[in-house]
């Protein structure tokens, strides 16, 4: 499986995932995010829904209705009723067993502490289980550019 290392250092996530679910989207992919917590789910719903003035993400979250037929879900747990093909990662949230995805995108920001430390964790192990890892860091404006 293909593992994308999103390095966040400009933007916070509500500001810069929004932009790679639209992409993840219109190529015909269902996602799940995987969240730390209630108040990042509660702050992502809201993003998702006004990052844009003239757009939105159709999203469920862990608890709605009709969750199963959205293209993006989020969730602090590991449940995944949409069937999600794409696995997004926050902050560590790896789920034990990666078999159900078909590439993960791992999102971390550095601004926060012990973040960069569990990202490198994180790239070894699943180097070493035979995932194809790479590693893309915001530019000065903000655009993801591939390094590794």
């Amino acid at each position: 499986m293909q593992v994308s290392f999103y390095h966040l250092e400009k933007q916070d996530v509500s500001a810069a995932l929004p932009r790679l679910l639209e992409k993840v989207i219109a190529a015909g992919h269902k996602v799940a995010v995987f969240l730390r917590g209630e108040e990042q789910l509660e702050t992502l719903d809201a993003a998702l829904w006004t990052y844009d003035a003239n757009s939105f993400l159709p999203h469920g979250r862990s608890g709605g209705k009709h969750s199963d037929l959205q293209p993006i879900y989020l969730t602090t747990g590991q449940d995944v009723p949409n069937q999600a093909d794409i696995l997004v990662a926050l902050d560590a949230q790896l789920p034990e067993d990666l078999t159900a995805f078909s590439r993960c995108l791992y999102m971390f920001d550095s601004r926060q502490d012990g973040a960069t430390e569990q990202a490198r964790r994180d790239w070894s192990a699943l180097k070493d289980q035979g995932h194809d890892v790479t590693y893309w860091q915001q530019s000065a404006q903000g655009r993801w550019e591939k390094k590794a």
